[in-house]
């Protein structure tokens, strides 16, 4: 029970920018096996995003409130996954060989490609937001499901990659290697069950049982994206998880609003 809290520790201080207790050090195997809780971080970033649209919404409006909601999540976690989507962009988008595009990636500066794709990847989430907030009006508990699915199956698409490519970094020494290297298929499998939790909570509660068609394009997402990792530099990298994690969670919410539209 003790190493158990203390993997999952690993995991909110890892994933987050939560405080986690003192007493807790680095460990690489705790950070591998971090995976089997990333879904259930998942919960605790929506549910914080969707408490800041909550009280926000009675005194700002829904439009800042989102504002507001969406920067939240992304301080909640250091903008992690931000910051890899960003780097991918700037990557791919820059670079011509592998190495090329590692070293890019690694480049701490923000260039055009990864301006651009954060722009772009936060006006969606917005206007995604914005209509679900729409349909969900007085209906606290779909809402808050709403946060919190996207935030959970997108990064079951994300952690699901390591266990279908190879690993291509260039990161021996790092802390966050561990994260990025496949693990026990008994870790994917909790984080499965963390995923799949609000996601049928979520169909009961909203009486949509199509809503489990979302897995489609998350599974046709992951193969389009791992293919092209694969192409481009042989795997995928700690980055490339987060490129797959944010261009996730925008199909989440889209897949969403075309199931409530049209089912």
């Amino acid at each position: 029970m003790k190493k158990e809290l203390q993997i999952f520790f690993t995991a909110v201080s890892y994933y987050t920018r939560i405080p986690v207790p003192a007493l807790l050090s680095y460990n690489p195997g705790f950070l591998h096996a971090s995976s089997r809780y990333i879904t259930l971080i998942g919960w605790l970033v929506g549910a914080f995003s969707f408490g800041v649209f909550y009280l926000t919404n009675y005194i700002w409006g829904a439009a800042i409130a989102l504002v507001l909601s969406i920067t939240a999540a992304i301080l909640l976690t250091g903008a992690l996954h931000e910051d890899g989507f960003a780097d991918v962009c700037d990557g791919f988008g820059g670079g011509w060989t592998k190495d090329r595009i590692l070293e890019i990636m690694k480049d701490s500066r923000l260039g055009t490609y990864g301006t651009i794709g954060i722009i772009v990847m936060i006006a969606l989430k917005f206007l995604s937001l914005q209509q679900l907030s729409n349909v969900f009006t007085g209906d606290i508990w779909s809402l808050l499901l709403i946060f919190i699915v996207p935030h959970t199956v997108s990064r079951l698409t994300a952690i699901s990659l390591i266990y279908s490519y190879s690993y291509a970094g260039k990161e021996e020494g790092s802390k966050a290697k561990p994260v990025t290297e496949a693990t026990d298929i008994y870790n994917f499998w909790i984080a499965l069950l963390f995923a799949i939790i609000p996601l049928t909570a979520l169909v009961i509660i909203g009486h949509k049982p199509l809503l489990m068609l979302i897995v489609i394009p998350l599974y046709i997402q992951k193969v389009i994206m791992g293919e092209y990792f694969k192409l481009k530099i042989g795997g995928y990298t700690g980055d490339c998880l987060g490129a797959v994690q944010q261009v996730a969670e925008i199909i989440s919410y889209l897949s969403i609003i075309a199931v409530w539209k049209f089912f």
